[in-house]
């Protein structure tokens, strides 16, 4: 996959964010010939902007928000992909999806309340819903053995809700495959102990296996081995059902590079900096060691010559606005870009955008055809609807 930027365009539009819809397409052919038993849910949190060139290349896409409903909605993208999934479902919200036109696919069950909305929602319509009941992995999601054992055993037979499966996710980031392990024996055997106490036969195991991405220079991750052991750790269920993967930065991460343009550089106590017109508002990995690690960027133009060391620096007022430190840099000027690799997830949904009302970054498809689309314009952030004077 060539990084063939056209670097006008860029330049005219920075700070911006830029999605390859070829790679997030290379990613999950990747991802299916490496995982061949599994289906792929792709997590819509993790970058709402490529949902739509996502939807017919995933098996199911996991909606944890009214906003991210809407948003698929707004994109055409059908109802019944939907795996509505979150701990704060409103009443409001679980009435009006269970009431509309077109079949929502499935529900997560994070909870008795939940259960009661969805139940009363399915009776009230005549609706039969299809629910995931999520298993706790010890933290505030999902729900605890016993209270999905209960839930099962009263509602087996209803013929309002069908409980199809168990959802389960503990993390992000795991680069151990004994983690994984560990996960899978222990919700296998909770499936196996669901069936011999209650005959209850479960359909589908939605797991989060929290697929890595590699942000920093100093980062290694051997992948196809790792993910050859999960296909055979995947393949040793005694689980005879459908799994479905839930993948967010896992698959989306590789697709996105974020451009910040340098707008003034200075020398002071021996110390160089250059600002850029992005800033650390726009740009989060996990971890956020920006200042501390170096992540897999590049500077263009790329210049021979003398390389002094770069404190690279965002617009924001703060002296925490730093994205790399003692950043080696030949020759740099004013009107170069930096360009922050695997970028993808997250990155534009989970920065503190609106911190200091500075401008929201353009954001840019890239096709597989090569061709540019802007979904965004870069937006001056007083433009918003704010209360005015009386």
């Amino acid at each position: 996959m060539q990084n063939n930027y056209d670097m006008d365009y860029v330049s005219q539009n920075t700070p911006m964010y830029l999605f390859d819809i070829f790679k997030v397409q290379d990613r999950i052919n990747y991802l299916r010939e490496k995982l061949p038993t599994a289906k792929i849910c792709y997590a819509v949190k993790a970058n709402t902007f490529i949902a739509g060139r996502i939807a017919d290349m995933a098996d199911r896409l996991e909606i944890c928000s009214s906003g991210e409903y809407y948003i698929c909605e707004k994109l055409g993208i059908a109802p019944e992909k939907y795996v509505i999934s979150g701990v704060n479902k409103e009443k409001d919200f679980i009435d009006q999806t269970v009431s509309s036109n077109e079949k929502v696919g499935c529900y997560t069950v994070e909870s008795q309340l939940h259960f009661e909305m969805l139940f009363n929602a399915a009776k009230k319509t005549g609706r039969k819903l299809n629910l995931l009941l999520r298993l706790t992995s010890g933290n505030q999601f999902g729900m605890e053995e016993s209270e999905i054992e209960q839930l099962i055993s009263e509602n087996k037979d209803s013929e309002f809700i069908k409980i199809i499966g168990i959802q389960y996710f503990s993390g992000t980031q795991k680069t151990s495959v004994k983690k994984l392990k560990r996960e899978l024996e222990y919700v296998d055997g909770f499936l196996a102990k669901l069936q011999e106490d209650l005959g209850f036969v479960c359909e589908e195991l939605e797991y989060g296996p929290g697929l890595p991405a590699m942000y920093f220079e100093e980062d290694y991750f051997e992948e196809e081995a790792y993910l050859e052991t999960f296909h055979e750790l995947l393949g040793n269920l005694k689980f005879q059902g459908e799994v479905i993967l839930e993948l967010g930065r896992g698959l989306a991460a590789c697709c996105g590079t974020y451009f910040t343009k340098v707008v003034d550089k200075k020398t002071n106590k021996k110390e160089n900096y250059a600002i850029t017109d992005g800033g650390m508002h726009q740009l989060v990995y996990y971890g956020q060691f920006m200042a501390m690690k170096h992540p897999k960027m590049s500077v263009f133009p790329k210049r021979d010559g003398e390389t002094k060391e770069w404190n690279l620096c965002g617009s924001l007022c703060t002296a925490n606005d730093l994205f790399v430190k003692k950043l080696p840099v030949a020759n740099l000027e004013i009107g170069d870009i930096f360009a922050f690799e695997n970028t993808g997830a997250y990155c534009q949904i989970e920065g503190i955008s609106l911190f200091l009302s500075r401008d929201l970054p353009t954001i840019v498809l890239r096709e597989p055809d090569g061709n540019y689309t802007k979904v965004r314009e870069r937006f001056e952030t007083f433009e918003l609807n704010l209360p005015q004077d009386s």
